[in-house]
């Protein structure tokens, strides 16, 4: 089954806080939470992943802190990943050899240096249109998505644009996971939007 890797900002969360937007998704069906939360402060960040690192083990799922190698070991996190600005993947490794760490890529050749490099995870998008990201990256869209799947041999995190229809079309095509923001973080009842996204990749 294609987890669902939900990906919480707290800039996106408009109608709860972020921690309760957290606890909906996992209860829905969350395998995995990343904490992105660019705009908040290392020590107000720092709080918030050590209370959600908690939150995830209390529901056996895997706590992934972004970039930051250096809160993802003060919070305890399992994984942190990387984009394409952050340290290298030989750089966090040397600095954190028990994470799991993964990477962001949103062409070929990012995703086959990931790949070399020996990132745990790879996410490789957007596959579709977002407004999740200032300034992201143009869609890759799903063929160039299944083709570079297909070339590496190493299942993918799919990210970028994912709605629950989308979501339903890309179960059962050997992905990692599926990457959601927004249509959890924004949504009114974060537990029954997670809930139909992991109904859709069952």
């Amino acid at each position: 089954m294609t987890a669902l890797y939900a990906i919480l900002d707290p800039a996106a969360c408009v109608h709860h806080a972020p921690f309760v937007v957290a606890e909906g998704a996992l209860r829905g069906g969350a395998s995995i939470l990343q904490l992105r939360a660019k705009s908040m402060s290392d020590r107000d960040r720092l709080d918030l992943a050590k209370r959600l690192c908690a939150l995830t083990k209390t529901y056996g799922a895997v706590f992934v802190m972004n970039d930051r190698v250096d809160l993802a070991l003060l919070a305890g996190a399992d994984e942190v990943h990387l984009g394409q600005g952050d340290v290298s993947i030989a750089e966090a490794r040397a600095l954190a050899p028990q994470l799991r760490i993964g990477r962001s890529t949103h062409d070929r050749a990012q995703l086959e240096q990931a790949h070399i490099e020996g990132a745990d995870r790879l996410a490789f998008g957007p596959l579709f249109e977002t407004r999740s990201k200032v300034n992201a990256e143009p869609a890759v869209g799903l063929d160039a998505f299944f083709v570079a799947q297909t070339r590496l041999g190493k299942p993918l995190i799919a990210i970028g644009g994912i709605d629950v229809e989308r979501a339903r079309a890309l179960a059962h095509r050997g992905l990692a996971a599926v990457a959601v923001i927004s249509a959890i973080c924004a949504a009114r009842e974060p537990e029954a939007a997670a809930r139909a996204f992991h109904e859709a990749l069952r």
